[in-house]
Order: C-alpha cells, then sequence, then structure tokens
C-alpha cells in the first residue's frame, strides 16, 4: 500500500463494520467518523451497539446475526432504508481457539472459528452490488500472518484464515472483471491486540489511494 501523509477526506462516503463493538471496531469507527464518514456499526449484541452508539455520536447502529443469510440480507435493506448505499465493508468479525496440537482442533473450535468466514461470505455478497456501483468502494479484512507460517496448534483457526484471504481474492478478481473502482484488501497481524490505532489509520488510508494499487493487496500491520 502507496506510503500516505495526508488524511483521507471521507465526506459523503458510508461504510459498515461488521463486528463493530470489538476494541478494533471501536478505533476504526473513530477514525472513520473523525475522516467525515457516516458508519454503520453492526454486532451482533444489542445493548453493546447501544453503548457504541453512546460513545460515538454519529454512529448507525445494527444488531444482525451474521452468520445468518436471511438475517444479512434484512440488514441489508435496513441499512438502505436508512443510509442509503454503502462504499465500504470493514469486516472485523473473528476470535480465536486453539492449542492442543492436530488432534487437539476440535469440530466445536472450528464451527466457532469458522462462522467469521460464513459473515464474510454472506456480508460481501449482500453489499456487492454497492461496492461495484461506488466511485471508491473499499471492503477490508484483518487475517493472520500464520496464513504463510502455520502451526500444528492454530490449524483450524489459521484454515479458516486461509479460506477467508482466498475470498478477499476473489473479490479483487470480480472487482478487477467488472471495472469497477473498487478494492478489497487484506490486512495481516500476529496478534491484533496493540495496534488497533495503526488498524484504524490504515482503513481511513484506503480512501487515499488508488484502487489499482490497492485491490487484492495483503499488508502486514506490526507494532
Amino acid at each position: 500500500m502507496p506510503d500516505r501523509h495526508d488524511t483521507a477526506d471521507l465526506s459523503g462516503r458510508t461504510v459498515l463494520i461488521a463486528g463493530a463493538t470489538s476494541t478494533s471496531g471501536r478505533a476504526v469507527a473513530r477514525a472513520l467518523l473523525d475522516a467525515g464518514a457516516r458508519v454503520v456499526a453492526v454486532g451482533s449484541d444489542e445493548g453493546r451497539i447501544e453503548a457504541l452508539e453512546a460513545e460515538l455520536p454519529g454512529v448507525v447502529g445494527e444488531r444482525a446475526d451474521l452468520t445468518d443469510g436471511d438475517d444479512v440480507l434484512e440488514l441489508a435493506m435496513r441499512v438502505h432504508a436508512r443510509v442509503g448505499d454503502v462504499d465500504g465493508v470493514v469486516h472485523l468479525v473473528g476470535g480465536w481457539r486453539g492449542g492442543g496440537g492436530i488432534p487437539g482442533q476440535t469440530q466445536e473450535d472450528y464451527l466457532v472459528l469458522e462462522r467469521s468466514f460464513t459473515a464474510l461470505r454472506y456480508v460481501s455478497r449482500a453489499f456487492w452490488d454497492d461496492l461495484i456501483a461506488s466511485t471508491a468502494g473499499r471492503i477490508a479484512i484483518v487475517s493472520s500472518t500464520t496464513v504463510e507460517h502455520p502451526t500444528a496448534g492454530g490449524a483450524n483457526y489459521t484454515a479458516v484464515k486461509a479460506a477467508s484471504e482466498s475470498w478477499m481474492r476473489s473479490l479483487a478478481q470480480g472487482f478487477a472483471k467488472s471495472g469497477s473502482p473498487a478494492a478489497a484488501v487484506t490486512f495481516r497481524v500476529q496478534a491484533l491486540a496493540g495496534l488497533e490505532a495503526q488498524l484504524a489509520a490504515s482503513v481511513v488510508d484506503l480512501w487515499n489511494s488508488d484502487a489499482s494499487a490497492l485491490n487484492g493487496a495483503v499488508t502486514t500491520l506490526a507494532p
């Protein structure tokens, strides 16, 4: 991603954050608001969404189960009715379960982790037309450096992250094929804790760079 020193002006842009009530979600929401964007914050817990709306005035909160396809379609309809089309999707749905080597990679843990990939598939499909139609559509996820350096104890987790990265590459190819100035970007981290501010700044900067330079990019964030 190109090195930038000026701050993007996101006035007139609408960005949806999936998994917005996490520490990273709040940081990204604040940075987007400060850059002038309208922010739609999506989470599964109504109380936490309401708390986020109180913490960050201007945030448009929405509760949805992003692993339920019908719920995501209903979310998209509500978002379109409330704020119109979106220009960006930041997917922060995730979590960690691991340990125990290969024998310890339980099906229960896998199904919990896989929810993030399911949510990415549903959300990116539901807002695909928005991103294609935008003059600067952007979608971003946070993945893991373990995709390149997998371990036995994190096999379930890394498999899900690898699938998510593959999906993002498919989105990137779709954007390129359509001729749209949209971009799909993957951020990799070893651990997200402590990098929330860097992630937030990097998300805002997505609208400071040309789609041709961003689409399909994988950027590692590090302390």
